[in-house]
């Protein structure tokens, strides 16, 4: 089986073809309805997001803690993204919780890469 995933993976480098970010079973293909990295969206660009945290592990710690509000850096250097933590709120405990530390490695991967 891993072979054939890293068959897969070579070939897919080959031929071009874009492999979405992803860290261990964490892919953040559905977090592109509301985010992306370099621009706002419904939520913040994931290179702000990286800046606030500075590390995958920092960023894992507030999953970890239960992605409360008041631990959430973005609402507190944009007020703005308060009016959507209810909304991210839902989309943490449905794709995030069980996965923190696959989640904030894909999200700083894709900051590196410069695309989600």
């Amino acid at each position: 089986m891993k072979k054939a995933l890293v068959l897969a993976a070579a070939c897919a480098l080959g031929l071009g073809v874009a492999m979405p970010a992803q860290a261990g079973g964490f892919n953040v293909k559905r977090c592109k309805a509301c985010h992306a990295v370099n621009k706002d969206k419904a939520g913040p660009a994931w290179k702000k997001v990286a800046e606030a945290y500075g590390s995958a592990e920092a960023l894992a710690a507030v999953f970890k803690s239960g992605f409360k509000v008041e631990d959430r850096k973005m609402i507190q250097k944009e007020p703005k993204w308060k009016s959507k933590a209810g909304l991210m709120t839902g989309q943490y405990k449905k794709m995030i919780k069980g996965h923190e530390d696959e989640a904030a490695k894909a999200l700083f991967d894709a900051v590196a890469r410069g695309k989600i």
